[in-house]
């Protein structure tokens, strides 16, 4: 049996580490996508969107996207309904987003449009609370909802992603 000098054992080391590295996916991708259909009263519109249960993926949310594609979002769900009160901020996020804050049923109760904020702190970014309560929130490049047609009292297909009313 052949003995491996230090040195090529290195170089194959690190070839096998370089190797894997490449076939990883790179930190900064995002999730896996799936399709959220939104109704409009009109028409139904498709959406693939990111999903963020845990408080981890809220609070990061969309943080330091520098774009999002046109018909893509992020769904944030909780496990029970929100108060109105709870807001929403900026912080980090470097695109124009609207967001509509949406019931158990799927019904949108409040939508808004929220501006990037690239402050050094946190504290010196608005927030934008939801007006209403919510069991989910969904966040599109700002126009999104307006372009298409969608307001208030329109529905979102939620219930595949709620494990409970």
């Amino acid at each position: 049996m052949a003995t491996i000098k230090p040195l090529a054992k290195m170089m194959i080391q690190g070839a096998l580490l370089v190797s894997v590295l490449l076939t990883m996916p790179a930190w900064g991708e995002t999730s896996p996508r799936h399709e959220l259909t939104v109704g409009s009263g009109q028409r139904e519109h498709s959406l693939q969107v990111e999903i963020a249960r845990t408080p981890a993926e809220r609070a990061k949310g969309l943080m330091e996207r520098q774009a999002l594609p046109a018909e893509a979002g992020m769904l944030f769900l909780y496990a029970s309904e929100q108060s109105g009160a709870n807001a929403y901020w900026m912080y980090k996020t470097r695109i124009p987003l609207d967001i509509a804050f949406i019931d158990s049923e799927g019904v949108i109760r409040s939508l808004k449009t929220m501006s990037p904020c690239l402050a050094e702190q946190s504290s010196q970014c608005p927030v934008y609370p939801a007006g209403a309560p919510f069991r989910a929130a969904l966040e599109t490049n700002a126009g999104y909802f307006a372009a298409r047609g969608i307001g208030v009292g329109d529905r979102i297909e939620l219930a595949p992603w709620l494990d409970s009313p």
